[in-house]
Formats: structure tokens, C-alpha cells, sequence
């Protein structure tokens, strides 16, 4: 059996796509490109498809991961263009190499975030930041199934930072951009890379904590866009390609 691991986006609109939407989304595409899968064994066979870590339903992703288990050897970038092609423009699959290491999830360490706050002055969030990074610890709350859960939001942040353009860099949509007009083009965007915990600290949180130490409240919700995700260089503060290593152990010529 031939393993596969794949890259793929939620962009646009589509970061509205629940996990389960895509799921769904994404077995239609292998039946479309009629991708040779491995199944389980048992009464009820299921593909073999594996999903690491994925982005909570409204949050757009560049960096979202999945392993597919095939019954014929085919060619990673030939199966990425296949399932490209048949799924949606938004759910993008952009990368993919065979897997040749193991102890993949592990690897995913950490994840980095772009929040655009629409309406929040730069300074104001500068202030808010700092204040937030000045505290040992940061409790926020956050309902659960199990009820209302309180942690720890400061210790998982490995780095948070104010990026010094107010109206974003170039993934800007044309829907943001116009936001922006709207907002007097007041709006400052931040940069934060979270170490993967238990329990898990999402961006929401590090805003909730950012409303606790400093009361800043955006006038709208944030948008929010998983950049990377994968093994953190502590030194740099930044999320390094966790198919690196898959990469470095192919073939020379392949």
C-alpha cells in the first residue's frame, strides 16, 4: 500500500465548510478521480483517509493536512492535480508527497495565525499585545460540551505580534479589502504562532485573553487564517513545513 500526504486550503467562503462537510467533499472527489484506495478490513470497509488537526468550522486554512492510503502506486503531483480539479475553488489541494517518515501528527507542533481585527486601531492593539505578553498567565474561559472550561491562554502563545500594515498583505480578498473601506480602513492585523497544548489554545482564545488584560473588543468578529502549522523552530519563533522530512528522505530523482 502506497501512503500519500496532502495539503489542502479553506479559503473564501469556504472557510465556512465544517470538517464533516469536508470529508464528505473530499470522498466524492476520490470517486471522481477515481483514486485506487486501500480500504479496512471488516464488515463495513472504509477508504483509508486520515485527517490531522483540522481548522474549526469559520476559520480559513493554507495549511490543513491528510493521509490517504492507495491500493496502486500512483504519482503524488499527478494525484494532487486530480483531486484539485474535483473539488470546489476555496478547498484547494496544494501540496502532496509520499509518506516516508513516521510519527507525522507529532510533528505538528504549532500553528501560525493571522487575525485581522476590522476597526481596531494599530496602536490600540500594540497596547493590547503588550499588555497580554507582560502577564505569566492569562485565564479565559471557553464553553465546552462538558460545560464552561477556564485555562491558561498566555503559555501556549510562543510569539504574538502586531504586523505593521493595516490593511493586510496581498491574501487580502477583494470582500476584505472592501471591509476595510467600510471600517475607514482601520484594521489591524496580528500575527500569532501557538504551541499545540492540552487543552488546545485556539486564536478566540488569545482574543478572549486580550479583552481580559487590556479590554480590547473589535466591533466585528476577526478573521481568522491558519498560515502553517507544523514543527516550531523555538529560536526563530516560526512553524516550519512538517513534509519536509518525507522530502529529504525520497529517491534522489524523485
Amino acid at each position: 500500500m502506497q501512503r500519500i500526504r496532502l495539503r489542502y486550503t479553506k479559503r473564501g467562503r469556504l472557510r465556512f465548510t465544517s470538517h464533516r462537510d469536508f470529508q464528505r467533499a473530499f470522498e466524492r472527489a476520490l470517486r471522481r478521480s477515481a483514486v485506487p484506495m486501500a480500504y479496512s478490513a471488516g464488515f463495513t470497509p472504509h477508504p483509508k483517509v486520515s485527517y490531522a488537526n483540522a481548522a474549526p468550522t469559520g476559520v480559513a486554512s493554507e495549511a490543513e493536512y491528510l493521509e490517504i492510503g492507495l491500493a496502486e502506486a500512483r504519482d503524488p503531483e499527478e494525484l494532487r492535480a486530480q483531486l484539485d480539479g474535483s473539488l470546489p475553488a476555496g478547498l484547494d489541494v496544494v501540496d502532496a508527497v509520499e509518506v516516508r517518515t513516521a510519527n507525522f501528527v507529532e510533528r505538528l507542533e504549532a500553528s501560525e495565525w493571522q487575525l485581522r481585527l476590522a476597526g481596531v486601531d494599530r496602536e490600540e492593539a500594540a497596547r493590547a499585545v503588550a499588555a497580554f505578553l507582560a502577564e505569566e498567565a492569562v485565564e479565559v474561559q471557553r464553553t465546552t460540551k462538558n460545560g464552561v472550561r477556564v485555562f491558561d491562554a498566555r503559555g501556549a502563545v510562543a510569539s504574538l505580534q502586531v504586523l505593521p500594515s493595516q490593511v493586510g498583505d496581498g491574501n487580502n480578498t477583494g470582500t476584505e479589502r472592501a471591509d476595510d473601506v467600510r471600517q475607514g480602513s482601520l484594521c489591524a492585523i496580528l500575527r500569532l504562532v501557538v504551541r499545540h497544548a492540552t487543552p488546545a489554545v485556539r486564536p478566540d482564545d488569545v482574543l478572549s485573553g486580550l479583552r481580559a488584560t487590556a479590554d480590547l473588543a473589535p466591533p466585528v468578529p476577526a478573521e481568522v487564517t491558519r498560515l502553517a502549522q507544523g514543527p516550531l523552530d523555538e529560536e526563530t519563533g516560526t512553524v516550519t513545513d512538517p513534509l519536509a522530512l518525507d522530502r529529504a528522505a525520497a529517491p534522489a530523482g524523485r
